[in-house]
């Protein structure tokens, strides 16, 4: 096992390093790079970095002359060649650092760090529900299979997750946001004007206030698949020899389920768990942030892209991909964990 980890993690280095060369390398043929982009602006040229001879050459067309040009370059670093600026990049992100944003001129750690806790709490809370619901009611559909309750069960769940997280969004922001319905619940933030004065249990409630519609309108699709993938699970397993024999032996429905078919089925699911765990802290969801105004990790990639920041976008994208890399080696070592059947020693 130990040699194992040593190998997986000795796979992550190239394939880091191919994650990030790949895209370094698509940011150099990007048109409207962050110099292009601070010479429009100065000029008046407009946000994106277009001209009307539809160019992305600013000599002539802005009348900047070319010392000014080259002292640009110089200070986002583009006076270097395309190599040297990768190799400086990664041995610089070998000890996390990784500059400042152009656009937002602070440092990228601290920007990261400040849009964490909304990606977080949407995130944290999906992972909850998710999980917390979908194992129980999975169970329950294996259980009942082809009654009634696990028909009508799969309707509504198919019925949501068919609709789109934003359009879902829409519908509980007209319904219960003050549009044509009911005003319940706010549209902005995580959290009131004024939090900061309020009280432990109004700030916790407002908090929870909040973040009721971007939690239902993000939750809702996971569960579908998750629900589905529990109960087909446990289905498979119930329908097995050893359950027959748990029977034959005199043992109750709720000892066959939870003390054989439980430790098998669960399997699946909880071999996702790690993975899906660290990715709800980590990752945000552009549409739901956007829609509900909240600063989070999938607004500021966006953003980033958009206006060409490449210290966020590329700074983010190594810290995430080592995020997605260390999360995969534990999904596949929960299996060893969860059925101690399985064994890795054959690949050592």
């Amino acid at each position: 096992m130990f040699f194992y980890i040593l190998k997986r993690i000795a796979l992550m280095i190239p394939t880091l390093f191919g994650v990030m060369l790949l895209t370094f390398a698509v940011t150099q043929f990007v048109p409207g790079g962050p110099v292009e982009q601070l010479l429009s602006n100065m000029e008046g040229l407009g946000k994106g970095g277009e001209v009307s001879a539809g160019t992305s050459m600013y000599r002539g067309d802005s009348g900047l002359d070319a010392e000014r040009v080259e002292k640009l370059k110089k200070l986002y670093g583009f006076d270097k060649p395309p190599l040297t600026r990768f190799l400086s990049m990664m041995k610089n992100y070998l000890v996390f650092d990784f500059g400042s944003s152009y656009y937002y001129h602070q440092s990228v750690v601290n920007l990261v760090i400040s849009r964490m806790p909304v990606s977080m709490s949407l995130g944290l809370w999906s992972f909850i529900i998710v999980y917390g619901v979908c194992i129980p009611l999975g169970i329950h559909k294996a259980i009942r299979d082809g009654s009634r309750f696990d028909i009508l069960s799969s309707t509504a769940i198919l019925i949501g997750y068919a609709i789109p997280g934003f359009v879902l969004a829409i519908v509980l922001i007209v319904l219960f946001g003050g549009g044509s319905f009911w005003n319940l619940f706010p549209l902005r933030g995580i959290v009131s004007d004024g939090w900061s004065e309020m009280g432990t249990i109004q700030k916790i409630l407002d908090y929870l206030w909040h973040m009721v519609l971007p939690i239902l309108s993000g939750a809702v699709g996971s569960l579908a698949v998750m629900t589905m993938l529990t109960k087909n699970s446990f289905l498979e397993e119930i329908r097995k020899q050893y359950v027959l024999t748990a029977r034959a032996k005199g043992l109750s429905e709720t000892q066959v389920l939870y003390k054989h078919v439980f430790r098998n089925g669960i399997i699946p699911i909880i071999t996702g768990f790690p993975g899906y765990f660290i990715a709800a802290f980590f990752t945000g969801s552009l549409l739901i942030e956007t829609i509900f105004s909240l600063d989070g990790m999938g607004l500021l990639a966006y953003q980033s892209v958009l206006n060409r920041d490449y210290p966020v976008v590329l700074g983010t994208l190594y810290f995430f991909t080592i995020i997605g890399l260390f999360s995969r080696l534990l999904s596949d070592l929960s299996y060893v964990v969860v059925d101690p059947r399985i064994s890795f020693d054959s690949a050592e």
